[in-house]
């Protein structure tokens, strides 16, 4: 497939975060955050290896430093990031979405920020400007011309603290998957990024004591963890990786704004919630920066 589609894998991508993150996870909410987030990472660790046992071979030519980034990888956005985002959406019952999504448009600023001093990528003062509409947009798309509510009471501050710390860490988690997948392939990458995850979950969930819970785990919720496994994680994961083995970091943050969109159109089909014209331009000037930024991208490698 050309380069010029690539993209288009971290879009799906993120769009399919969407998805998990407004119908999927959201149904777990009775169950320990840690313990959430290392059955995820276990059940997708153990359903991969039939498919990307024939990589194995390559880990032993892994460096130091590829460890040092799949472990990154693992903390920032297989621990932290995701039992962040899990607790907040968590919240999602009990305050509007609105708030998550507002914080999670923050992830660019961290991630560009990143990748200039980590990775050393340049960024022209295009890839700015259209960057900035973007996030832009994500905002009009999501309140219109109004304010976030912030009426809600405690719990909003709650929600709006862990989408703080999750876009702080998926911005990190982009920046080191970037440099992880230097030396290995998007498939073993893919790996990798899970079984550090579970490796490093299991001890927290070994000192936390929430292995408890497992017994309260209902045959519903057992299906949620294989549906979870089965779209949204590894296959979302490979297609991200794909995408991003071939793009930089900085535009790969910007595809990842399909992520609020895709929450957006959730919203209108499974709550009813219509956007107002306001919003539909916001739709309109997120998809247009995103063009953008592609053609961007595209012309860079030129």
């Amino acid at each position: 497939m050309k380069d010029k589609y690539t993209p288009l894998f971290v879009i799906i991508a993120a769009s399919l975060w969407g998805v998990d993150g407004i119908v999927l996870t959201p149904n777990l909410y009775t169950l320990p955050v840690p313990l959430v987030v290392l059955l995820n990472s276990a059940v997708v660790s153990v359903l991969l290896i039939p498919f990307i046992y024939k990589h194995f071979p390559a880990i032993k030519n892994l460096s130091a430093k590829d460890y040092f980034s799949f472990v990154g990888v693992a903390i920032f956005g297989g621990a932290i990031g995701t039992m962040a985002i899990t607790k907040a959406l968590f919240y999602v019952n009990y305050v509007n979405l609105s708030i998550v999504m507002l914080i999670q448009k923050l992830q660019p600023l961290f991630a560009i920020i990143l990748a200039s001093i980590v990775l050393k990528e340049k960024l022209s003062a295009k890839f700015f400007l259209w960057g900035l509409f973007a996030i832009a947009g994500a905002y009009l798309m999501t309140f219109g011309i109004n304010l976030p509510d912030l009426d809600t009471g405690d719990k909003t501050l709650m929600a709006a603290s862990f989408a703080l710390l999750a876009a702080v860490s998926f911005g990190s988690s982009t920046v080191f998957s970037k440099r992880a997948l230097k030396n290995t392939g998007f498939e073993l990458g893919t790996y990798l990024r899970f079984l550090f995850t579970a490796i490093i979950m299991l001890v927290i969930v070994s000192v936390s004591g929430d292995y408890n819970s497992i017994s309260e785990i209902s045959d519903r919720q057992i299906i949620i963890f294989l549906l979870i496994a089965c779209t949204t994680g590894a296959p979302a994961i490979f297609l991200y990786y794909y995408g991003l083995k071939k793009i930089s970091a900085s535009s790969a943050t910007i595809y990842e704004l399909a992520f609020p969109l895709t929450a957006v159109i959730l919203e209108y089909f499974l709550r009813g919630k219509l956007l107002n014209s306001f919003q539909w331009i916001g739709v309109l000037i997120l998809v247009f920066s995103i063009v953008k930024v592609t053609r961007l991208n595209n012309s860079n490698k030129k």
